[in-house]
């Protein structure tokens, strides 16, 4: 799951996304009202966690815009104020639920988790591909009878190749989805870690591998790697 942070405390925004991306989620962050608007807009995201109070543009007023607009994604209001007319102002503004600062991760999670299944998310616990089974929530991967823990980019990455197996996934989208879209990786960052992968599925013994396509990016293949296709990156 993909989850867009609109967050102007920029230390409690990192503390979100480390929280989630610990417990499997997919995170980027936005830091005021008009940004999280436009990437809400693009539809690619399963729950928007949005702050009340903005710059730019105020989190009541980003739901209702998202409503207007015919965006449907669950919006999950985080605001330090805890007035009854403040809660019913951002119910009617389109948010579908409302926590108060300060909360605890198990309760973030808990309103996620309410969230998705109110929207009808199935949310599998393990993404097969080829020979090769990923559990989202222990990060092991699995071949067979053999499983070897993942750390946790090396799940990130392995998440992202497995779910698009057969398409190639070009390196900025890989920094993106695993390093986040403000980080400052760069592809040798990406390279070191499909390599770190490429180890563990051989260890595994399993026939899937990942291809490098020059210029490209990566493909995940269920099927045997030719002889020499796991060399070197690009």
């Amino acid at each position: 799951m993909q989850i867009l942070i609109v967050e102007d405390d920029v230390r409690l925004a990192r503390a979100l996304a480390h929280i989630l991306e610990e417990n499997g989620y997919g995170t980027d962050v936005v830091h005021d009202g008009a940004t999280g608007l436009a990437w809400a807009e693009s539809g690619r995201y399963d729950v928007i966690v949005l702050d009340v109070m903005l710059p730019k543009k105020d989190g009541f007023s980003v739901a209702a815009d998202l409503r207007r607009a015919g965006v449907s994604t669950p919006v999950l209001l985080l605001t330090a104020r805890d007035a009854v007319p403040d809660k019913i102002t951002g119910l009617d503004s389109g948010a579908d639920d409302y926590m108060t600062k300060p909360f605890s991760p198990a309760e973030l999670l808990a309103h996620l988790r309410a969230l998705t299944r109110r929207h009808g998310e199935v949310l599998f616990e393990k993404l097969p591909a080829g020979d090769l089974e990923l559990n989202l929530e222990s990060h092991d991967l699995t071949c067979s009878a053999k499983s070897i823990h993942l750390s946790y980019k090396e799940f990130c990455l392995a998440k992202v190749l497995m779910a698009n197996a057969g398409v190639v996934v070009s390196k900025d989208l890989l920094i993106e989805k695993v390093w986040g879209v403000e980080s400052t990786a760069e592809d040798n960052n990406v390279e070191a870690y499909v390599s770190f992968l490429r180890k563990k599925m051989k260890f595994l013994g399993s026939t899937a591998h990942i291809e490098t396509l020059r210029r490209a990016g990566y493909r995940f293949s269920a099927d045997a790697a030719p002889h020499g296709e796991d060399g070197p990156s690009c």
